[in-house]
């Protein structure tokens, strides 16, 4: 007997959109304490109920019926809310200063390792022709387009199809970054890029695959603190020693690797050698401190205060 398919009949969306003053009753009927019922109906005004909702759930004790724990406050869930916003900006000022150095050392490495202000422009110096096909189209696309008056400026003036090396890689994004740099054809020209940051090329390589993933959704607003993030970064197995101690090393169907943990980690880590101090970490704690997150939730082992990248 053959078997039969599934339905894939949809239904109709039968809810109706509530009034700014009716979510802050469904909140106090699911057991959330409100003491400032202005306060709160204000800010559901500015947060989508539904982004809001997001951040109720590590408080739900049936998420069936949404009921909360007992005693949580409205407070305790924008304090959640706030603290994912920080991280976010935290998060996005240490990819910003490792983007602009990232440019800084595929520019500066490839042009002298050729002696050419044009490597961009030698596709054999790349492994895969149809992925350097894309990026130089993508990269010529964003020059015609580009409104930066250096760019329009050697773009009048010179001859070549497009600017040198060291100005195209002021349009590149993350994204852009790590497939131009995953393309680079021999290993020793990557090597040369990765050693400016004490990492292999394969770490290097694979963290910027992971961190155009983590820009993205911190650019779009989305949740950082107890995300599951769908891209893993390969985990160095040589280099600096806070560093290989800092890392959460677990076996690789463990749920705690997907988490924010290492991320920060490997971010921490770059600043320091991109900045030559521990600013940034320190303001990672203090995040942390403010806030008192459970830090669970973003992948970070019990002992983690103890180890030497975070002293």
């Amino acid at each position: 007997m053959s078997r039969q398919p599934r339905s894939s009949a949809k239904v109709a969306f039968t809810k109706s959109p509530t009034l700014f003053p009716d979510q802050v009753s469904l909140l106090l009927q699911r057991g959330l304490e409100i003491t400032d019922i202005v306060k709160a109906q204000f800010y559901l005004t500015q947060l989508n109920y539904y982004r809001f909702a997001a951040y109720c759930l590590p408080f739900e004790q049936d998420h069936a019926t949404h009921q909360f724990i007992v005693g949580t406050s409205f407070d305790d869930i924008l304090n959640l809310y706030v603290f994912d916003r920080e991280l976010r900006l935290l998060v996005l000022d240490a990819i910003e200063r490792f983007e602009v150095s990232l440019r800084t050392q595929i520019a500066y490495q490839l042009s002298h390792r050729y002696n050419t202000a044009h490597p961009h422009l030698k596709p054999e110096l790349f492994g895969d022709l149809l992925e350097y096909a894309n990026s130089l189209g993508k990269l010529s696309g964003d020059v015609k387009r580009s409104r930066e008056e250096f760019i329009k400026h050697l773009a009048q003036k010179y001859q070549e199809p497009l600017p040198p090396i060291w100005a195209c890689v002021e349009l590149l994004t993350m994204g852009q970054l790590s497939r131009w740099l995953s393309n680079i054809k021999l290993r020793a020209d990557r090597q040369i890029i990765s050693k400016s940051y004490g990492l292999d090329e394969k770490t290097l390589t694979s963290f910027c695959e992971h961190l155009s993933l983590v820009r993205n959704l911190s650019a779009h607003h989305s949740r950082l603190w107890n995300r599951d993030f769908t891209k893993t970064t390969m985990l160095p197995r040589h280099g600096e020693e806070a560093l290989i101690n800092g890392l959460f090393t677990l076996p690789d169907s463990d749920r705690r690797l997907r988490k924010i943990y290492n991320t920060l980690v490997m971010l921490g880590y770059l600043m320091d050698v991109i900045s030559g101090d521990h600013h940034w970490k320190q303001r990672l704690k203090s995040l942390l401190d403010t806030h008192q997150i459970d830090i669970n939730r973003m992948g970070f082992p019990a002992d983690w205060q103890a180890r030497s990248i975070w002293q």
